[in-house]
């Protein structure tokens, strides 16, 4: 593929991941988050069905190779998922697209705590204190004007459950043999019905409004199902470290659509703490050894 080609998949690729976060807030209008988790899950498990029957990509096949996808449908979308929901009901949409590129930087500590990334060089060690003040400084709890809160924690919860994920998906899910979409469009089948438990537990009625409608239906066929073909098939093409460049646009993203969109109101202080973040994602990032490229399966995220 050409550059500009390249270019032009990456741009989509970003504005409708970090696009995410905004029609998150937008559901929410209508819906609990327990019905967007499980509604965004089973509209994106639609779409990579109708993608791998397509593509002639049969469904995994045997309990433990399902219970493996269990795990991480549970890991990596259910929980992350729900919890993002949850945070943005009380965080703005931008700064819940700062907090997702967290990510590597709690993959980094799962590593460093489990022995699976021994050895780390000073650099990547320096990278993770710089993403995790550039963290604090977007929370700032030490001011009243902070933003340290119940819905800033589930937040971070949900960035942790990715870095959990990618930690057990690496073990337990590459190289199982089944093709990548349809592990992913598995993962995703598995995750509505681990959602759909938590329905009974929602609070209030839901107040249909046709935003609320439009924004969950394009959150789970083009956020979730569309834009994870997309992840895997710039994967497939140029290779796991092109698509996870993608990670640096997502907050610029979700914070230039949350002022635009919501009128939300960002300031300098998200803005510089999400700069220290992506610099110290970006550090954290750096190995000059040859790194094993995962699955590009539903969690590979560029965060």
């Amino acid at each position: 593929m050409s550059g500009g080609g390249t270019a032009v998949r990456m741009a989509v690729l970003a504005v409708l991941w970090g696009s995410t976060f905004l029609w998150i807030k937008l559901a929410l209008e209508g819906f609990s988050p327990a019905v967007v988790t499980v509604v965004r899950c089973g509209l994106g498990a639609a779409v990579l069905l109708g993608l791998a029957v397509a593509a002639r990509q049969r469904l995994p096949r045997g309990g433990t190779t399902w219970g493996r996808v269990t795990v991480a449908a549970l890991l990596c979308n259910a929980v992350p998922f729900a919890l993002f929901a949850v945070g943005e009901r009380t965080v703005d949409s931008g700064v819940a697209g700062v907090v997702n590129p967290t990510t590597p930087l709690w993959s980094l500590v799962i590593g460093l705590a489990t022995g699976t990334e021994r050895g780390a060089r000073p650099g990547r060690l320096a990278g993770l204190l710089v993403g995790f003040a550039g963290t604090v400084l977007i929370f700032a709890p030490w001011t009243k004007s902070g933003l340290l809160s119940w819905g800033a924690l589930a937040l971070l919860g949900a960035a942790v459950s990715y870095a959990v994920a990618f930690a057990y998906m690496g073990r337990k899910l590459v190289g199982s043999g089944t093709e990548p979409l349809a592990l992913s469009a598995a993962q995703l089948v598995a995750a509505t019905g681990l959602s759909a438990l938590a329905l009974p537990f929602g609070s209030g009625a839901p107040h249909v409004t046709v935003a609320a409608v439009v924004a969950v239906v394009v959150l789970g066929v083009f956020g979730t199902g569309v834009t994870f073909h997309l992840n895997y098939r710039l994967i497939a093409t140029e290779g796991a470290t092109t698509a996870a460049t993608v990670g640096y646009l997502l907050p610029v993203v979700s914070v230039v659509l949350g002022a635009v969109v919501l009128h939300e109101e960002i300031g300098p202080r998200v803005v510089a703490g999400m700069v220290v973040v992506l610099a110290g994602v970006a550090l954290s990032r750096h190995q000059p050894k040859r790194v094993p490229v995962k699955n590009p399966a539903l969690c590979v995220k560029e965060t």
